[in-house]
């Protein structure tokens, strides 16, 4: 009776946590001394993936969906007629111990809503990775959520036994947040963000100096916007998580589509869910900003504030700069280079190292691996390849996007044959 209690309040709460989609375990050197159970080194976290692309490779759960606060945009909030459940501190160790010694899972993602008041839940959340560190001597990768309005006692004692800490900013404006959460204050979040970030600069300077040092938030801080559920656009979500990747030291900032849950007249009407594109086109904006070099005001801006849906943001920076190409692939600098469509990091540094022993040529560039049906329309080489220049960038956009077209129907007429 007991374990079915537990399982019924394991699929309230793992359904409830779903919504949160910053689960990502990368960053993290916590060893295994050898006597203990698990670890998060040098490999993070094998990941699955659900229908719509969000990640369930964790024990992704809240610790209840009890909730003090009404935010309009979350489905546990208060007034939602929805099953309430809680974990015991001990139900969630045992359950985190039971799945991952039957491999079900490699470590533990945990938030909560919010009991009483914010101390109150962080506690709670603080003994049980605690219990799991301690007492049943799990190395294992742990993900916790920090509760805005937390004492820094309690941030500071989760940061010695959590992997990542996340603190959610919810809504990409402060406006947004009042609108939606009236209760909630924008302060609440960035104090313990700039708390958390100072604790991880303090903990890496003192490990320099004492190897036994202990480790604090190994995988650094993330945070949440919710998109859709207000009605900013792509370069105000960009220019606060650029904000956060500056000023905060963020590991990563994850964008959550809004998903209409309830009827509200301050939100999106039901059945128009955010497309997920939108999600995506953020997230590679994003990977621009953080490893291409690109500003946010090169990918959006007030003149086009919104990413393009139809193509990559790189792409489209490409398009709106066609005086910058073509560019000489044996010549330009790594940092032009990674601008090019269709050439990554990797593929970037490959070029660069590959051209030192001789002078490469188109057919080369496809053996390193690089998407050149996208790429050959910004490259110059002195060789038959050569395309003319004489191409908008309309007309390179068509061409690019029937390009894709015929290859995705190419590869589901492929895929069709094998039955």
């Amino acid at each position: 009776m007991v374990h079915e209690r537990v399982m019924e309040k394991l699929a309230i709460l793992a359904d409830a946590a779903k919504y949160d989609v910053s689960c990502s375990s990368s960053g993290s050197k916590r060893e295994n001394k050898g006597k203990g159970l698990g670890d998060a080194l040098g490999k993070g976290i094998c990941h699955a993936y659900t229908e719509d692309g969000r990640c369930v490779s964790l024990l992704k759960i809240l610790l209840t969906n009890h909730c003090i606060f009404d935010c309009a945009y979350c489905v546990s909030r208060k007034s939602n007629d929805v099953k309430r459940a809680a974990f015991t501190v001990q139900e969630v160790v045992d359950l985190t111990i039971g799945f991952y010694r039957r491999n079900y899972i490699e470590g533990l993602f945990l938030s909560s809503g919010i009991f009483d008041n914010p101390d109150y839940t962080m506690e709670r959340l603080v003994r049980i990775v605690k219990k799991l560190r301690l007492e049943e001597n799990f190395n294992g990768y742990i993900h916790l959520k920090a509760i805005p309005g937390a004492s820094d006692e309690l941030l500071k004692e989760a940061g010695l036994y959590a992997d990542r800490l996340s603190v959610n900013v919810e809504m990409p404006t402060e406006q947004s947040l009042k609108l939606l959460a009236p209760d909630k204050n924008h302060i609440d979040v960035i104090k313990p963000m700039e708390y958390l970030k100072n604790e991880i600069v303090s903990y890496k300077e003192e490990k320099k100096l004492n190897y036994k040092a202990p480790l604090f938030a190994p995988a650094g801080q993330s945070t949440q916007m919710v998109i859709g559920a207000t009605k900013e656009n792509d370069m105000e979500i960009l220019g606060m998580a650029n904000y956060f990747y500056e000023q905060m030291n963020m590991k990563r900032v994850y964008y959550s589509g809004y998903v209409p849950i309830s009827y509200d007249n301050r939100l999106p009407a039901i059945g128009t869910p955010v497309p997920m594109i939108r999600e995506n086109r953020l997230y590679q904006a994003d990977w621009l900003i953080r490893f291409y070099g690109f500003n946010v005001n090169e990918i959006v801006g007030f003149d086009q504030p919104n990413l393009d849906l139809d193509i990559d943001p790189k792409l489209g920076w490409a398009l709106r700069n066609l005086n910058q190409f073509p560019v000489d692939i044996n010549t330009a600098d790594l940092e032009l280079i990674l601008r090019i469509p269709g050439i990554g990091v990797r593929s970037a540094y490959k070029i660069v190292a590959a051209r030192k022993f001789k002078r490469l040529q188109p057919e080369d560039l496809q053996k390193l691996g690089i998407a050149y049906s996208r790429s050959k329309y910004f490259l110059a080489f002195a060789s038959p390849f050569q395309l003319q220049r004489d191409l908008t960038s309309i007309q390179i956009k068509d061409h690019i996007l029937n390009t894709q077209k015929s290859k995705y129907k190419n590869d589901f007429s492929n895929q069709l044959s094998l039955f």
